[in-house]
């Protein structure tokens, strides 16, 4: 088989798949119907040509004719994309021009042999004559390129620029084949064996072109993981042919250590390609290069949404992890966290993968990052941010983000147009900069989440509120209870009072019981009234604190109390606050031997009053403090606790305007902190006493 016969059926090849692609999705445009006619009419130049070469067809007058048809074909193809986009008023010449070409060709190529005796020219002269009339259509060709290109606009170059390169680069290989034939009188026989591949190499330039202009009614596709694919094993296989080339002349040229050489180098060069193959940043580069430079859309959304819906949905997988995994498989990223929105409008820490925990589990509904989530709804760049500040007017990342270093995006869950929660992502390896499609696909994605997000949230308060419901029926049996018990007390108050033989110890015992007879009675007004707690008034912690530890002094180990600061004011309901106290207290001694240590600690940091209760007992794991210290009605007492505790303590300070933070580790101990706002500014005497040697729990 010749060269020529290959030359030329590959580019017969290439032109009738590209013919067939556009028959299968032409869509009645005429634009559309120019391209199909161009590319028929290279399916019928190569089938010529390859026919002469078999001498199927005498050569001159049937090459002049394919020549002619093609050339034409592409001319006017070419002059309606240029003049489809714009009034073509202002294009006229260049909509007539081809025409006038058409028919100039026409007449050098077909009227002057038809002529060749009446003027009395010979055979030299008639192929001079054709020879100049290609060239002539070359140079027109490429200037018409050079119009389309120069006349459209900058951000629309892109679907056209396959388009210029591919007919381009043919118009200029036949500019200097037909020139190198009229000055030398001659045709090449390399050059015309070669035109058939130039031909075959620029046709999938000019299917991309076509798969990215809707306008022309052309709906070319190819499968993103088969272009993908079919890149990888092609660039594999050009690497493993030139290794192999170089290898050959390496053993042709190193004399007695050649065939060594050829063994070490081809096993390095095989290595290298396996090393390259299975680096998945090189493979992320890959897939971005492809989706920007050969297809219309970066993303195939049908399966990504279908991708998208499945991840959501997946069956043994907790709600937030599917969402950081949904949105993250997205940009290919390895993980993230899931912030939600709680139930005193503040954002709480929902859940986390592969990107570590924050050092805060709280951020404030007004913080300036949740502010502008909530108002523009943009995707943010973290790495943009940094160094474009000025893109996102009003954005600040909290402190603990900006200590992740892997936290690459944000992106806001809208539901309703209201900010539900938010989503951090972590860095991918090969990971480019957005894109204007990134942004739309992740945000819309988001939107998506919220609604499941949403719906999760009224669930967890939907449960709680059924059960704190069956809470409230069983607090009816108890105030049965109770009231049986507050008629014990007041008897028992009665008789006390009528003997006062021993003053000191009756005094005494008469206002313990007193004190519970006053406090079950407000409970009983409470559990009534269905209103907890009282008017919140202006109390002292220190005061209140050496309360609480006189009367724990009596279980072991026995509370010990530092307080250099003896005026902190904090604005609270006075025996809920120390409730909360008595049961953090409560719970540390009952966490330690009796020859441990629990230390209640107060001092002030900034504009808060802290509390820390701690002890050296048996400690909690992260685990149980994430999922399970502060979940209602999970108790590890049995029937003895109720699990409500650690849930209510944290509610009742937030409600406050503060915070309940927990450090803690098995076998080490647990540091309660309780926050608190300051109610007035510190006396004299506190101001400037800060305890940084107390630091160390998130806030």
């Amino acid at each position: 088989m010749s060269v020529a016969t290959i030359s030329y059926a590959a580019a017969l090849i290439a032109y009738l798949v590209l013919t067939l692609l556009l028959v299968t999705a032409w869509r009645g445009r005429l634009l559309g119907l120019f391209a199909l006619v161009a590319s028929m009419a290279g399916v019928c130049w190569a089938a010529i040509v390859l026919a002469m070469v078999h001498g199927l067809l005498p050569a001159g007058h049937w090459s002049a004719v394919a020549e002619l048809v093609r050339s034409a074909a592409w001319f006017i193809f070419l002059s309606r994309v240029l003049v489809v986009e714009y009034d073509p008023s202002q294009l006229r010449f260049w909509a007539r021009a081809p025409w006038w070409v058409i028919c100039g060709g026409a007449l050098l190529t077909l009227g002057v042999p038809l002529l060749e005796v009446p003027l009395g020219l010979d055979g030299a002269q008639v192929i001079n004559a054709m020879l100049l009339g290609w060239v002539l259509w070359s140079i027109f060709g490429l200037v018409l390129l050079e119009q389309i290109f120069r006349n459209r606009r900058p951000e629309q170059r892109w679907g056209i620029k396959h388009l210029c390169l591919g007919v381009g680069a043919v118009f200029a290989f036949d500019l200097y084949f037909f020139s190198d034939a009229l000055l030398l009188h001659r045709i090449d026989p390399v050059l015309w064996q070669a035109r058939g591949l130039v031909h075959a190499l620029v046709v999938p330039l000019i299917a991309v072109s076509a798969a990215r202009n809707p306008s022309w009614s052309l709906e070319v596709h190819v499968s993103r993981h088969a272009v993908f694919h079919s890149a990888t094993l092609t660039a594999a296989g050009l690497y493993l042919l030139a290794m192999a080339a170089a290898g050959y002349y390496i053993r042709y040229f190193g004399g007695a250590w050649g065939a060594v050489l050829q063994i070490t180098f081809l096993f390095a060069a095989l290595l290298f390609l396996l090393a390259v193959l299975f680096s998945g940043q090189l493979r992320a580069r890959l897939r971005v290069l492809l989706s920007k430079h050969f297809f219309s859309f970066k993303y195939d959304y049908r399966e990504e949404w279908l991708g998208f819906t499945t991840a959501l949905s997946r069956p043994g997988v907790a709600l937030p992890e599917a969402v950081i995994s949904a949105l993250g498989g997205i940009v290919n990223s390895p993980g993230g966290m899931l912030w939600v929105k709680g139930e005193h409008d503040a954002f709480e820490f929902c859940a986390q993968s592969h990107l570590g925990e924050p050092q805060a589990q709280i951020l404030a509904a007004d913080a300036p990052m949740i502010i502008f989530l909530a108002n523009s709804g943009w995707v943010v760049d973290l790495e943009e941010y940094r160094n474009h500040p000025e893109r996102y007017q009003g954005f600040s990342t909290p402190p603990w983000l900006e200590s992740l270093a892997d936290a690459w995006l944000v992106i806001p869950l809208l539901h309703r147009e209201s900010l539900c929660g938010f989503v951090v992502l972590a860095r991918p390896g090969g990971a480019g900069a957005l894109n204007w499609e990134d942004r739309s696909l992740l945000r819309t994605a988001g939107r998506q989440a919220a609604t499941h997000v949403a719906q999760h949230l009224a669930d967890q308060a939907l449960i709680r509120a059924r059960q704190f419901e069956a809470f409230s029926q069983l607090s009816a049996y108890v105030a049965h209870d109770l009231k049986n018990l507050l008629a014990q007390q007041s008897l028992l108050v009665s008789n006390a009072e009528r003997h006062r033989d021993n003053p000191a110890f009756f005094d005494d015992v008469i206002r313990t019981v007193r004190s519970s007879v006053e406090r079950m009675t407000r409970l009983m007004e409470q559990l009534r009234d269905g209103v907890r707690g009282e008017a919140p008034q202006r109390l002292s912690l220190a005061p209140l604190l050496e309360e609480l530890v006189r009367g724990r002094g009596g279980y072991a180990p026995v509370p010990v109390f530092e307080a250099p600061l003896s005026s902190l004011y904090v604005s609270a309901d006075r025996e809920r606050l120390l409730t909360v106290f008595g049961h953090l207290v409560q719970n540390a001694q009952e966490a330690t031997t009796p020859e441990g240590c629990v230390v209640v600690r107060l001092f002030a940091e900034g504009r808060f009053a802290i509390v820390e209760i701690e002890d050296d007992g048996i400690g909690m794991s992260q685990e149980f403090v994430r999922e399970r210290l502060f979940k209602p009605f999970d108790s590890t007492k049995g029937l003895t606790g109720m699990g409500i505790g650690a849930f209510e303590s944290r509610e009742f300070v937030r409600l406050l305007g503060g915070d309940l933070l927990v450090r803690s580790q098995p076998g080490e101990g647990t540091l309660f902190r309780v926050c608190l706002p300051l109610d007035g500014e510190l006396q004299k005497e506190g101001e400037g006493t800060v305890h940084a040697g107390h630091h160390g729990v998130a806030s």
